[in-house]
């Protein structure tokens, strides 16, 4: 794989707002709040539902399952990142139990879950496929995956390697983070729901609530380090569209009874 997933193993990575991981912070209360929404439209609560974070990293995402009271198991490769995870939600008395392992191979038992996600992973696999099986496979009958990952396209390419990763005046990810190649397209993805006993209920866009030009002008502020991370991050905006699923985009689906 081109890209260094060795990233995710250095310390401070996750909570630290002058760390670049500190702008997944800003897209944590979008994404949570879809998937909390879509759930809900299906009159399905989080309290009291076994929840497994595939790829959970620090833990952004397992917290707010966890605080919306949800049993909330997270999974992940980076020993680093699993020791980050534990000591956030001691400190926050968050009960989450964090486990080592890949999302090709969960060392879980079938049917497991009431609900699985898998969020910002899918780029980083080393099968997506499989992943998505060992989803399928430890989700109860009936029960939820939900997802983000990003999309193939022109415009992902520009945006997410060249001015995220590439460009001097622009980046603020380190290069190696993404490979344009290893991104899923909604098709293929479907497809792979649809083998697997998923059926997908549908696609939403994760986009900054700014108009480019600022989005842009944040990026060169964060480059020339007037920013945090962070605060680069909160001030994008990030919000769901029902529209253009061209970068960042995420949904839900559900497991066959």
């Amino acid at each position: 794989m081109a890209v260094d997933n060795e990233l995710y193993n250095e310390p401070g990575t996750w909570w630290d707002d002058d760390r670049p991981m500190a702008t997944l912070l800003a897209l944590t209360a979008a994404r949570f709040g879809y998937f909390e929404d879509a759930l809900g439209k299906h009159g399905v609560s989080l309290q009291g539902k076994r929840v497994l974070d595939i790829g959970c990293g620090g833990g952004l995402l397992a917290e707010e399952f966890a605080k919306a009271g949800a049993e909330v198991t997270g999974i992940d490769p980076s020993l680093e990142s699993l020791e980050a995870a534990r000591i956030h939600a001691r400190q926050n008395g968050l009960d989450i139990e964090y486990r080592h392992g890949i999302a090709e191979q969960l060392p879980f038992a079938d049917n497991e879950f009431d609900i699985v996600y898998c969020c910002d992973v899918l780029e980083h696999v080393s099968d997506v496929d499989r992943s998505i099986s060992e989803a399928a496979r430890v989700i109860k009958p009936g029960g939820w995956y939900l997802y983000d990952t990003i999309n193939r396209t022109a415009k992902s390419k520009i945006i997410m390697i060249k001015l995220f990763q590439e460009w001097p005046a622009f980046s603020w990810a380190p290069r190696d983070l993404h490979d344009w190649d290893r991104f899923v397209t909604p098709e293929e993805l479907e497809r792979s729901l649809t083998r697997h006993g998923l059926e997908n209920e549908e696609f939403v866009g994760f986009v900054p609530g700014r108009h480019p030009l600022k989005v842009l002008s944040l990026l060169r502020d964060r480059a020339r380090g007037k920013l945090s991370y962070g605060e680069m991050g909160r001030q994008m905006r990030i919000t769901v569209s029902r529209t253009d699923i061209s970068g960042g985009y995420g949904g839900h689906a559900r497991k066959s009874q």
